[in-house]
């Protein structure tokens, strides 16, 4: 396969294998953390989440798909809440040759140098992926945020949702009730910083972990510009790391992508197939 063309398949793969999730914790019960009750040390988290409404930043992309060799590409990430996540690849001369949308109504991926594109909504995602996924839990976890599965935004109200499990390495927030897929959180104190989000498929090893380093002021808020993924459980390993640079919260840019009537749309499994097998 071609650099050009693992641009525009690594991108698509690495969005539908967003929806590929695994595994729960055995955790133990505490009532204090840094002289906050558990449900003031969830409520800090839940306000420190940044609150804008959009976010860009240049990006520098590194997949490695199953083992095959890390792909570094850069371009642009923009986001609007509520609206639309957009990955922009343009590794030569700010050209952009792959750019992949995320949006309440599903998933677009367009690859510019080959004219073609894959469209799908989030209900065949869930179907191919057996995943509960939509696009505020993308939202939530590319925006460091916590996150209720069915849920657009939190409040301090929804403090009671979790369940606080203090650990050596932080403190873990995990999410009750949760039936098919557990939903974890690794946090800071005292500063109540989110450092990782796990998705897991509950008795399987299969999950997604994402984490979040390096955190830098953003207005009044803080964000991190350092963010690993990790789909767990495969055969073969599945990462991408993001780093972010020249953030800002100006959300003058056109939502929504018009493809050309030029060209092809492809489906996902022609593309999956491709993949598979390389």
């Amino acid at each position: 396969m071609t650099r050009r063309i693992s641009y525009f398949t690594g991108i698509v793969l690495m969005v539908v294998f967003l929806a590929s999730c695994s595994a729960t914790k055995s955790l133990k019960k505490s009532h204090s953390i840094e002289g906050m009750t558990e449900t003031e040390f969830v409520e800090s988290v839940i306000e420190n989440a940044g609150g804008w409404r959009a976010l860009t930043a240049k990006m520098s992309l590194s997949l490695d798909l199953e083992g095959k060799g890390v792909t570094k590409v850069s371009g642009t990430l923009r986001i609007k809440k509520g609206e639309v996540i957009q990955m922009s690849i343009a590794p030569l001369l700010g050209i952009e040759v792959a750019r992949a949308e995320i949006s309440p109504n599903g998933i677009l991926v367009i690859d510019r140098m080959n004219k073609r594109y894959v469209e799908v909504s989030f209900a065949e995602v869930k179907a191919l992926a057996k995943a509960d996924l939509d696009f505020h839990t993308l939202q939530a976890l590319f925006l460091n945020e916590l996150f209720l599965p069915g849920k657009d935004d939190l409040t301090a109200r929804d403090a009671s949702s979790f369940r606080v499990e203090p650990e050596t390495e932080g403190v873990w927030l995990n999410v009750k009730r949760a039936k098919r897929f557990g939903y974890h959180f690794l946090t800071e104190a005292p500063e109540a910083l989110l450092k990782e989000s796990y998705i897991g498929l509950n008795g399987t090893p299969y999950g997604l972990r994402w984490k979040y380093d390096d955190f830098r002021a953003l207005g009044r808020k803080q964000f991190p510009v350092d963010m690993k993924l990790a789909f767990e459980g495969g055969k073969k390993p599945v990462k991408a790391a993001m780093a972010l640079s020249r953030l800002s919260t100006n959300g003058d840019w056109e939502a929504h992508t018009e493809v050309s009537k030029k060209y092809e749309k492809v489906e996902l499994e022609e593309i999956l197939k491709i993949l598979l097998k390389k």
